[in-house]
């Protein structure tokens, strides 16, 4: 057996990436809730990606209680719940899953490969993940948020392997470039993979350090792809 592990990125990956369109009208609503300009606090939001990914702020009450304190704004904790419910509730329905991903998943565990999951991500996603027909599937889930590193960042990589029990020269990478997420797997020994959705409307989605264009590796369109891979 050439690979004995399959590393997946999640957003993007495993199930769709959000959109834009709808996150920035969830941030307006947060706003509303909150009583702070809604431009501002949709900046301010942005601007504070890395620290979300990083687990600088161990829960979203935390960022939003930052974020209303850099507006010079007092916000109640009542307000603050509703504006953490808004948003949580919107990531869990838009975590929608791609296509053939419980197909993919069941067929590399009844198989043997032992399956990863490597994401930047924010506090409350290891939570949100857990309610995901797949979560059961996923031998080891490494979160941003929880370990205080991001990709590209080579020990997030060995991380997954070494809880995985597996070296780096064995795993499979599939993920849809963000981050510059396949050059660090590639770094580490692993074999990455670039899936991109031949239909994703790129106006409407959010990336950060995004190397697909640039990719000139295995480049797949859709999830069962990663079955020819490993077969």
């Amino acid at each position: 057996m050439k690979y004995q592990a399959v590393i997946f990125d999640l957003f993007g990956t495993l199930i769709d990436k959000l959109s834009m369109i709808e996150h920035t009208a969830v941030l307006r609503h947060m706003a509303s809730v909150l009583f702070v300009p809604s431009d501002d606090f949709i900046r301010l939001w942005f601007d504070t990606f890395e620290e979300r990914g990083l687990g600088f702020f161990k829960t979203l009450d935390d960022n939003i209680e930052y974020i209303c304190r850099r507006l010079q704004t007092r916000t109640d904790g009542a307000s603050i719940k509703l504006a953490v419910e808004i948003n949580r509730n919107y990531t869990a329905h838009a975590m929608k899953l791609r296509p053939y991903a419980m197909e993919v998943l069941s067929y590399l565990k009844s198989h043997d490969y032992k399956v990863g999951l490597i994401t930047d991500c924010s506090a409350e996603v290891p939570k949100l993940l857990k309610n995901l027909p797949f979560a059961q599937m996923i031998d080891v889930a490494i979160f941003s948020a929880l370990v205080g590193m991001q990709k590209p960042d080579p020990r997030i990589y060995r991380l997954a392997a070494e809880r995985l029990a597996v070296e780096p020269a064995v795993c499979l990478y599939i993920g849809d470039g963000d981050s510059y997420e396949l050059t660090g797997a590639s770094r580490v020994g692993m074999h990455p993979i670039l899936i991109r959705d031949l239909k994703e409307n790129s106006s409407d989605v959010y990336r950060v350090n995004a190397e697909a264009n640039e990719w000139h590796g295995i480049i797949i369109s859709s999830l069962n792809e990663v079955l020819d891979l490993v077969k």
